[in-house]
């Protein structure tokens, strides 16, 4: 069964930094990418970064270079999206996504994956 849970969402302070996990069901590193997309109110959802668990050789892809990382935490099925220098505008519902894939280098539209998660609050505020 599919299942995707973030965590380590939060209200910060413009400067901080945050640390995200999306806990994945094992199966999902076998033939999935799973990606990192946020959504602030009004705004439509935008991917930030991704990373294709099957093949090691991709390079993660990032929407945003420098103030978001993304990892993988083999040992606990766990993707992290390392957050710092949070700033107001980084405000939103963080969401972790998956989609089947398994070779290449993942992408970040939202329409192509298929199972998500319930989304983490990240409130950047001082």
């Amino acid at each position: 069964q599919a299942q995707l849970v973030e965590s380590g969402g939060g209200l910060v302070q413009p400067g901080g930094s945050l640390r995200l996990s999306c806990a994945t069901s094992r199966f999902m590193w076998e033939n999935y990418a799973i990606a990192w997309f946020r959504q602030a109110p009004g705004k439509e959802r935008e991917g930030v970064a991704c990373v294709n668990l099957s093949d090691r050789t991709a390079p993660y892809t990032s929407s945003r270079e420098g103030r978001f990382t993304i990892s993988r935490d083999n040992a606990k099925n766990t993707v992290i999206l390392q957050i710092d220098s949070l700033k107001v505008e980084d405000t939103a519902v963080y969401s972790c996504a998956a989609r089947l894939q398994i070779f290449g280098r993942c992408g970040l539209s939202a329409s192509t994956y298929n199972y998500w998660g319930q989304g983490t609050q990240v409130t950047v505020s001082s």
